[in-house]
């Protein structure tokens, strides 16, 4: 029987879809997301089930973490030598040690992406430690590199916010632009009743709805296309503070001004976009998306931003938005400062200024008004006693004059008679007469007594013939 020959079949390769659309010279943008320490690692598995055209690692030294992480993330464990597979206890020097002795792997991690976007939660030793020395190496290669990191509660305690701010210090300059959420934000969305996983899961999916818009705005052509170079324009720079957001929400009447005012008032960013440099959004909507709708949102945002800002926008429009309207933002070079160590110095300086420069104002002024006063209560002084000697100088002599009329009428007269007269003078003399007029009267009063004594030494019968 002769041998039935076989028949060799090839098969067929099938391309991605973005192989076939991209033109022949042009390259795909490479963008990698990667999660460090034990929360970056958790919101970055999240996110990597959701978006499949960005590629994804987590890193940390916990080496248990790791193995619950998702399994669309490529797994990177470091600092073995160090950590023993454990976490680094909050020790933020440990998980720098850690990463330093990585440091060839990292950058094998790094090497070859356009776009590299860092997520930690600082405030542990693996990520605060870490993040510096994964930024440095995306720096030195040359690469695009956008942080976002989230900041720990109130309640975990004053230390692990110190270690958070010390690892943003340490990372700032070697990123192009940086996100900041703090987890105490959350509270403005729920309660603080609600399971602390359930609080962690609302803040992974707003970061997972605005990587994943910011995402699809890059890949995505629209009608005014935004492309990889417009978010490297937007991102220039170093360590610029940058505010992202994403929003959809069904289209009404007023959804256009709904939806903006999601847009640029996220509850969990600590500032806004007021003041921004750099400027991109997107508006994706149906094909019967209206000029008045991209008016309103495009009008609204350039007013809030800089005079001098850059601002790309770009329009899409896809089926899949059947009667919703959807808008990313990223704004960077926000005004918040994100270190207030200097502002507390100079608030010092300006408390002090003020109370010496009071110090010395108020002197002068109390001079001024003593040389304006001084002469006014001498004046007074010096002529109240004048008037007070005059009026003294005429009573005196209106007393003598009154006194003086009485002396002419004095003569012997019994003694009945001259007690009351008696009383009356020596009352007059005490309250009226001088030193002089008492003398004289004295002396009179003396002769006086003397004819008495006379008069009453003669015999009675010898004083009637007398008289």
């Amino acid at each position: 029987m002769p041998k039935k020959s076989k028949k060799i079949t090839k098969k067929k390769t099938t391309k991605p879809l973005e192989e076939k659309i991209l033109p022949a010279g042009i390259k795909r943008t490479k963008i990698r997301v990667i999660g460090i320490g034990g929360g970056g690692s958790s919101i970055v598995s999240e996110i990597a089930s959701k978006m499949p055209k960005a590629s994804f690692v987590v890193a940390n030294t916990d080496l248990q973490a790791l193995k619950s992480a998702g399994r669309k993330a490529l797994r990177f464990h470091f600092g073995e030598n160090l950590t023993h597979g454990l976490g680094t206890g909050m020790n933020a020097e440990l998980g720098r040690e850690a990463a330093q002795t990585e440091k060839e792997k990292i950058k094998k991690i790094i090497e070859g992406q356009d776009l590299c976007i860092l997520v930690g939660c600082l405030g542990g030793g693996t990520a605060s430690g870490a993040v510096p020395i994964f930024a440095r190496a995306a720096k030195n290669l040359g690469i695009l590199t956008y942080g976002i990191f989230t900041l720990p509660f109130k309640f975990e305690g004053e230390k692990k916010m110190e270690i958070a701010r010390e690892s943003l210090k340490a990372v700032k300059n070697h990123l192009n632009a940086l996100s900041i959420i703090p987890n105490e934000k959350v509270f403005q969305i729920v309660s603080k009743e609600t399971p602390l996983k359930q609080a962690f899961s609302i803040i992974n999916k707003h970061l997972t709805e605005s990587l994943g818009g910011l995402i699809e705005t890059i890949y995505e052509p629209g009608l005014i296309n935004i492309d990889f170079a417009d978010f490297k324009t937007i991102l220039e720079g170093k360590g610029r503070l940058a505010y992202l957001n994403t929003v959809e929400i069904q289209r009404k009447g007023s959804s256009a001004k709904d939806l903006i005012a999601q847009v640029l008032s996220s509850p969990l960013y600590p500032y806004t976009v007021k003041g921004a440099k750099g400027v991109l959004f997107n508006i994706a909507g149906e094909k019967n998306l209206s000029l008045s709708e991209v008016n309103v949102i495009s009008k609204t945002i350039s007013e809030l931003t800089n005079a001098e800002a850059k601002i790309i926008f770009g329009i899409s429009q896809s089926q899949k938005y059947s009667d919703t309207i959807k808008t990313t933002l990223l704004a960077t070079g926000c005004g918040l400062k994100l270190f207030s160590k200097g502002k507390k110095k100079r608030r010092k300086k300006k408390s002090v200024s003020p109370t010496t420069v009071k110090k010395r104002k108020r002197p002068t002024r109390k001079r001024k008004k003593k040389t304006v006063k001084k002469p006014l209560p001498i004046e007074r002084k010096i002529t109240k006693p004048k008037r007070k000697k005059r009026r003294r100088i005429k009573r005196r002599k209106e007393k003598t004059k009154v006194s003086q009329k009485p002396k002419e009428n004095i003569a012997p007269t019994p003694v009945s008679e001259e007690k009351p007269t008696d009383v009356s003078d020596e009352n007059k003399v005490k309250i009226r007469k001088n030193g002089l007029q008492i003398k004289k009267e004295t002396e009179e009063a003396e002769n006086e007594m003397l004819e008495k004594e006379k008069f009453w030494e003669i015999p009675t019968f010898l004083r009637k013939k007398e008289k």
